[in-house]
């Protein structure tokens, strides 16, 4: 067995000293608003123009609403459900939720009826925040269904008709119960603590129900502190500007992308969505960026093709920051190279950091693994890019690259400070710190399984480097044993497919099975592109035996890479994409492999056939 501790450095008296050991989420919150006073805190678009919530209306919103949520009869311990999009009422209604010594649970709003239901039976919440009539009115079933609700509470104006529960208005809360900030900030101090439970997280699950992950005040507060560092001593702490689009009932997001924000005392915009992202991006100009791997790829096929369209000069300069940025990453960067590094880097380099603000210290992927190929990529353009590792299990960071530990994109770095990291005998990665969830809620047999001695068992293969980085191999679970025994890891392969501009997404097939077989969305910009320069304006089918070999000149292409057990031999084209709608992703954009075997197992199993 390999293990290794993250420890905090000692280099820097400055940043340890700055890192507050807070009794609460809460109490962290009062104490950055009265540092900060009339700065601004929270941002939002309307009316076409970006308008601020400072962080003193932040605090006395917060101290107002926690006061109205206990005069409705909620009281310490009870469980909030909050459906909400990305917005500054996310923040404050969060916040209050555990002023009020609740427990917040965040919940997805691309849920369906049933999804809803399970939530709220097995979390037992007494009150639902929802933020919008249309959310609601999804919501309402589930809620009329139940026993369990008894309140609900409408950001926005509601038009619910009528009802069996109470209902409340968000902002009449706030102006009817005046509370004074000071006071709400010596109650949090006293009566919450870092073991006390902050939210119940429903795990998206890429199989089997949602379950309720117990993460406590102290677990977010660890995940923000060993965050806090590694921006500290790598980066230098700034007014740090954060873009928020991934979705807050996710843990990613809602520590990452909420909670270390806080702790920084930064600024978080919330960004008008995905299809206006890269505008926002411009205009925010963020120094810090939390996403998730997909995101990454999809930016890397936009960037690719917008400049080979442009051809000449950006052409070749894409093609020589590919080159030199490669030989940078591989140590084989020679004095016959400089000329061509400084072009680069003086003209190439400058344009692309344009386009992502001008100001981003680092861009950190999480929430799934990331093609090695895609963050040299983007090394390449001159974005630092940091991939983390985590599970919501664990607040949810456990390790993050950092330029100080040798940037490895095979690698997703050493522990955040104060974090323990065990190899065991079979490869699984085990975890243990203040970071590790209590449990799952109600659920005594599943925490049992992943908690044994006060270690999480992830369920991710792994190793330990030379340096103390972790490289994930595969999930535990995941893996594919083949007819002979052979282990093959899927996410690898698939990383590698949709590499190939031919394809979107892929999901291989081959459990017991003599060799592998997929799965393959191809990418829509491409078969655009590729009808029009064949002169086709019918739409593409599957069996299209032109469109066939053009795929299938992808598939070559990456088998060549791999081994002779991991290479595709036949595949099938998928009806449709695999979206969040359809189930077939869950909300941090990973593949429901069980979803997906549902709907294509027999047609896969028939490729064995001939």
């Amino acid at each position: 067995m390999t293990c290794h501790t993250g420890t905090i450095s000692e280099r820097s008296g400055a940043i340890t000293r700055r890192l507050e050991h807070f009794p609460n989420l809460v109490t962290m919150f009062f104490t950055r608003a009265a540092e900060k006073g009339d700065a601004p805190f929270l941002w939002t678009k309307r009316d076409g123009a970006w308008r601020a919530t400072s962080w003193r209306e932040a605090a006395e919103t917060v101290a107002r609403l926690a006061a109205g949520l206990r005069a409705i009869g909620l009281e310490r311990g009870d469980r909030v459900m909050l459906v909400s999009e990305n917005r500054p009422e996310w923040c404050l209604s969060d916040l209050a939720i555990m002023a009020a010594g609740c427990v917040t649970v965040p919940t997805y709003t691309t849920n369906t009826e049933r999804d809803h239901a399970h939530v709220i039976e097995n979390s037992g919440a007494k009150a639902v925040i929802v933020s919008t009539d249309k959310l609601a009115r999804t919501l309402m079933p589930a809620i009329l269904r139940s026993i369990r609700p008894q309140m609900l509470i409408g950001i926005d104006p509601m038009r619910l008709g009528q009802t069996p529960i109470e209902v409340h208005d968000w902002r009449a809360l706030i102006e009817r119960h005046p509370a004074e900030v000071g006071a709400a900030a010596d109650r949090a101090a006293a009566e919450l603590s870092r073991d006390d439970l902050a939210c119940i997280i429903y795990t998206s699950g890429t199989g089997g129900a949602p379950r309720g992950v117990m993460q406590h005040h102290g677990a977010i507060l660890h995940n923000v502190n060993g965050c806090i560092v590694i921006i500290a001593e790598d980066f230098g702490w700034d007014d740090e500007v954060f873009l928020s689009f991934l979705p807050l009932s996710h843990a990613y997001e809602h520590s990452g992308g909420q909670h270390l924000p806080i702790g920084l005392g930064g600024q978080i915009y919330y960004a008008e969505g995905l299809e206006k992202l890269a505008s926002n991006i411009e205009e925010v100009r963020p120094t810090i960026m939390v996403v998730v791997p997909r995101l990454f790829e999809v930016l890397r096929t936009r960037i690719t093709k917008g400049i080979e369209k442009q051809g000449g000069t950006p052409q070749k300069l894409l093609r020589l920051a590919l080159e030199v940025g490669s030989k940078r990453y591989e140590g084989r960067l020679g004095l016959r190279d400089r000329p061509a590094a400084l072009l680069v880097d003086t003209l190439f380099k400058r344009k692309i950091a344009r386009k992502f603000g001008g100001r981003i210290k680092a861009m950190v992927s999480g929430g799934a693994p990331l093609t090695p190929e895609v963050g040299v990529f983007f090394q390449s353009l001159g974005i630092c890019f940091l991939q983390g590792y985590g599970q919501t299990e664990a607040a949810p960071v456990i390790s993050c690259n950092r330029p100080s530990a040798g940037l490895r994109m095979d690698s997703v770095g050493p522990p955040l400070a104060e974090t323990e990291v065990r190899i065991a005998e079979d490869g699984e990665i085990l975890v243990r710190g203040e970071l590790v969830m209590r449990g799952y809620w109600r659920n005594e047999a599943e925490t049992a399984r992943v908690l044994k001695d006060g270690w999480l068992h992830t369920g991710d293969i792994g190793e330990l480097d030379e340096r103390g980085r972790i490289r994930i191999t595969d999930r535990k679970k995941d893996l594919i044993i083949n007819d002979k025994g052979d282990n093959v890891a899927p996410q690898k392969v698939e990383g590698m497919l949709t590499l190939q501009p031919e394809i979107g997404q892929a999901m291989i097939y081959g459990d017991r099975r003599p060799h592998m077989v997929a799965v393959l969305v191809p990418d829509p910009e491409w078969t655009f592109d590729w009808a029009r320069a064949q002169g086709r304006r019918d739409p593409m089918t599957p069996d299209d035996p032109a469109y066939r070999a053009a795929l299938q000149a992808a598939v070559d292409r990456t088998n060549k890479d791999l081994s002779v057990t991991e290479r595709v031999r036949r595949w099938i084209v998928a009806d449709e994409p695999f979206t969040i709608e359809n189930e077939q992703l869950t909300p941090s954009l990973k593949i429901r492999r069980h979803v997906l075997r549902q709907v294509y197992g027999a047609r896969l199993d028939a490729l064995y056939g001939g």
